[in-house]
């Protein structure tokens, strides 16, 4: 046992000045490596994130270094949605509602086609169908500006055009909102207000209640339609979400005119109080 002890102490320096002979070693091939991927930080050393190519693959990718990451950014996207897409049933005077969206473009700069209507099933007849081309261009990070061009289907001989500015975006609190004014062929000024929130039930079952509102700055007697605000819409739908493409509900939805409008209504015998039980699906893809 002794023996053993003194070999062990005999030896022990022979071993230190072999471990210092190898850090030195390793301090100067580390002096020799290249450097020019990693970067100083407060933590250490990091690999730097600038991407090295060697051209391109035959599928047009760029071909990386090993380890490297590729980042599409600003790429072509496209979208079809159905936001409502509903049946209407009120006393007896049912209507098919739509109101959809197809948009395609960039992270900054799209162009939209919306279209929204009502078909009367129970008069077999269209009450109002409008259509959207609308450029939108991003300019915060939930907000978008658009502008362009709306077109309302009356019958052959009244059908109204529009030019259309407004925003679209999600405010605090996730509520989303879209809102456009709009000038006519005819010089008449009118705007729509939308707000819509999201109210999570569980991950699959969400609430949804919804406002819209509609104003108009002069008179326009051929079209049933008064200065100020026109009317007023308030609505809840239950949905559940089978996948998020794809989501069924049902609702309530009221809607009331107000003012003039609400006398020019009477006048011509429609109603101006209304309230439907809603049943439909929301989609995308």
């Amino acid at each position: 046992m002794k023996k053993t002890l003194l070999i062990l102490l005999t030896l022990l320096p022979f071993s230190v000045a072999a471990q210092e002979m190898n850090h030195s070693a390793m301090g100067h091939d580390m002096e020799g490596m290249d450097h020019s991927g990693m970067k100083e930080s407060a933590g250490g050393v990091e690999f730097s994130k600038e991407i090295s190519t060697y051209g391109r693959d035959a599928h047009g990718q760029p071909m990386l270094k090993y380890g490297e990451i590729p980042m599409h950014d600003n790429e072509l996207f496209y979208t079809f949605r159905a936001d409502r897409l509903e049946q209407r049933f009120q006393d007896g005077d049912d209507v098919t509602l739509w109101d959809t969206e197809a948009w395609i473009g960039y992270d900054y700069n799209k162009l939209y086609l919306e279209s929204e209507g009502e078909y009367n099933t129970d008069k077999g007849e269209y009450e109002s169908a409008e259509v959207e081309l609308l450029y939108s261009r991003n300019v915060s990070t939930f907000w978008d500006v658009q502008a362009g061009f709306r077109h309302d289907f009356i019958n052959g001989e009244d059908d109204r055009n529009f030019a259309a500015l407004g925003v679209q975006g999600l405010a605090p609190y996730w509520f989303e909102i879209d809102a456009t004014s709009y000038v006519s062929d005819e010089g008449d000024i009118s705007a729509i207000a939308e707000a819509e929130f999201d109210l999570m039930l569980t991950q699959r079952l969400i609430l949804q209640p919804r406002f819209e509102t509609e104003l108009a700055l002069q008179d326009v007697p051929e079209y049933n339609i008064g200065s100020g605000i026109n009317s007023i819409e308030l609505g809840a739908r239950l949905r559940y979400e089978i996948s998020r493409k794809f989501a069924p509900y049902i609702g309530v939805e009221w809607e009331q005119n107000l003012g003039s409008t609400k006398n020019m209504l009477e006048a011509a015998g429609e109603d101006t109080s209304k309230t439907a039980i809603v049943a439909g699906v929301k989609l995308w893809f």
